[in-house]
């Protein structure tokens, strides 16, 4: 196996665990690599996790502290070239995903990204068209960066070793950063590492029992389980669909929500359907869930014919009023 530098950056002075995921992958294949942190606090983080790396760099700073291209660019580029490895294994974030591109480039590198695995051969396992093709390759150019898909490996446990090399990279930018804007938290409902995956279909906005609509009803009680179990929240395509049929929506709903054949394909440990059909394009999103459950009125929908390990043939609205009650 070629030499590897795994390619790591911080947050919040940690790593996160996209990046124990690469450091676990390059473990794994048993050959010999170097590791390289950048960020606030890249020291700290390469020390506690270069356990069974040959050489070990850090790049860190105010100007590395938060993501931005140039300042992210060049820090790659040092750490890269300091390194000499001709394999790159970094993880598939937002951060990387923008600076290391640009990086290939300057290096005269070739670049892959959402790979999902590594042979010690040297073939690459990497994902097209939102995870539903996967192909194998192999590439004679290097160096070879490979940014890995988040969620596809085992996390690696932190090994302390020796302290990094710290490297003096100077860049000039254009650009401040002066703070952040978020929302609030009572309003995120995308968590992607949240252990539950709620997701609400297009039942909800139907007429009930009572022969009436009860949306506001609806969107009371599915904020108010996102808020309390501080899950994701997830929705089918044809609940999104509403607002462009004129039809009563939830207003919280937008197409960022949507799991399936034309959304995301999420990896929470546990998901729960409500008021969803269960048809194939929905339960594609669902193939990294780990346990699936459903809640449904129609005793026949496709969540029963094998495509969740518990279906509860009930009223929505009743389970997540008791299911409050309890929380």
């Amino acid at each position: 196996m070629e030499k590897i530098l795994v390619l790591l950056h911080t947050e919040d002075g940690q790593l996160p665990p996209s990046a124990l995921e690469t450091l676990g992958l390059a473990r794994e294949l048993g050959g010999g690599f170097d590791l390289a942190v950048l960020g606030a606090g890249a020291a700290a983080a390469a020390q506690h996790a270069s356990g069974g790396a040959a050489k070990c760099f850090a790049v860190e700073g105010e100007p590395f502290a938060v993501s931005r291209y140039a300042t992210d660019a060049a820090a790659c580029e040092a750490l890269i070239r300091a390194s000499g490895a001709p394999l790159i294994l970094a993880p598939d974030t937002m951060r990387f995903h923008r600076a290391l591109p640009g990086v290939a480039e300057r290096l005269g590198a070739a670049i892959d990204t959402h790979v999902v695995s590594v042979s010690p051969g040297g073939e690459v396992q990497r994902w097209y068209y939102r995870q539903r093709i996967e192909a194998a390759l192999r590439r004679g150019q290097r160096p070879w960066i490979l940014l890995v898909e988040p969620g596809s490996q085992t996390p690696a446990a932190l090994q302390a070793g020796s302290a990094p090399e710290l490297l003096n990279v100077s860049c000039n930018t254009r650009t401040t950063v002066e703070g952040f804007s978020t929302p609030i938290a009572g309003e995120q409902t995308i968590r992607p590492d949240a252990p539950l995956l709620f997701v609400a279909g297009a039942g909800w906005t139907k007429k009930q029992k009572d022969g009436a609509v009860h949306v506001d009803e609806a969107a009371e009680l599915i904020l108010d389980f996102v808020r309390r179990t501080q899950c994701s929240l997830g929705s089918s395509k044809s609940l999104v669909d509403l607002s462009g049929e004129g039809e009563a929506v939830l207003p919280f709903l937008t197409h960022l929500h949507q799991v399936g054949q034309t959304g995301s394909s999420p990896r929470h440990r546990k998901g729960l359907a409500t008021c969803c059909h269960g048809e194939e394009p929905h339960v594609v999103g669902w193939r990294f869930i780990q346990e699936r459950r459903a809640v449904n009125l129609d005793p026949n929908c496709g969540w029963v014919r094998g495509k969740a390990d518990v279906v509860y043939v009930a009223d929505a609205f009743e389970v997540m009023r008791e299911l409050l009650k309890l929380l």
